[in-house]
């Protein structure tokens, strides 16, 4: 694995030297953007608005735009001497509890590893955390922007899960949500029994990337198979209750699928 980032977790007035990994494999599938007609890959090239003309890399800043269109340029070291003592510093401000953190304010997992010379320290805080059964609430920076998470251990590891800040997260109350719907004893005791058929022990290695399988295994037979072959149709999927259905003979029927 690569290193994203660099620093120490600062513990009181302990500092924990480690490297940051990302805790997450992506299941993109590369794909160029081609022209279709003769499969001439699509190149992006940054062009002035003003003037149409390319610009190179070393001649690109970053820039604020003010109101009257004008724009404050910001260079690498502004970005630093916003934060020049915590950007390569995960700092712990407080201990809560797990529970206490609703899931959807969860974001991101990254692995910490600790330097060598930070084997032990390391190890007091998992061995702290666990203990404590209670995990880290810090702050840290990662490519200018500040961010904040929580440290909790997890199969022997420090984990850093970011999450995200109150003001990221949009009110469920500006959601067209439905209410005063009457559902009679049927319709609920029909729907709990659909839960408890497939109710299960929650197994993460289970759960499979369906969508990519397929789509490795479609390209890889349009890339053996004969020009100009017809491909053939595609299955047809199982015909759902129309909405206008009377609700109960559709749980009915999905109880019944269920148990065959």
């Amino acid at each position: 694995m690569k290193a994203l980032w660099k620093g120490s977790i600062s513990f009181g007035l302990v500092n924990i030297p480690v490297r940051l990994y990302s805790g997450t494999s992506p299941h993109r599938i590369d794909l160029d953007m081609i022209r279709q007609k003769d499969q001439c890959p699509i190149q992006y090239v940054r062009v002035c608005k003003k003037d149409g003309k390319e610009v190179p890399w070393e001649e690109i800043a970053k820039g604020y735009r003010k109101e009257n269109g004008d724009y404050v340029v910001l260079d690498k070291d502004d970005f630093k001497k916003a934060s020049p003592e915590k950007t390569q510093t995960i700092d712990i401000f407080e201990f809560i509890k797990e529970e206490e953190i609703p899931s959807k304010y969860l974001e991101k997992p990254y692995i910490i590893e600790p330097a060598k010379e930070a084997k032990k320290v390391y190890a007091l805080l998992r061995e702290a955390l666990k203990k404590s059964e209670k995990v880290g609430l810090c702050k840290f920076i990662m490519r200018t922007t500040e961010h904040l998470g929580i440290l909790k251990v997890e199969d022997n590891v420090i984990l850093l899960i970011q999450i995200r800040f109150n003001d990221e997260l949009r009110d469920p109350g500006d959601a067209k949500i439905p209410s005063n719907i009457k559902i009679t004893k049927k319709e609920l005791d029909m729907a709990l029994s659909i839960i408890d058929q497939l109710t299960d022990k929650f197994e993460p290695e289970k759960y499979k990337d369906t969508y990519k399988a397929e789509l490795i295994k479609m390209i890889k037979k349009k890339a053996t198979a004969k020009s100009g072959a017809k491909e053939p149709a595609p299955r047809k999927r199982r015909k759902t209750a129309a909405a206008k259905d009377d609700l109960l003979e559709q749980l009915k029927a999905s109880l019944a699928a269920i148990k065959n």
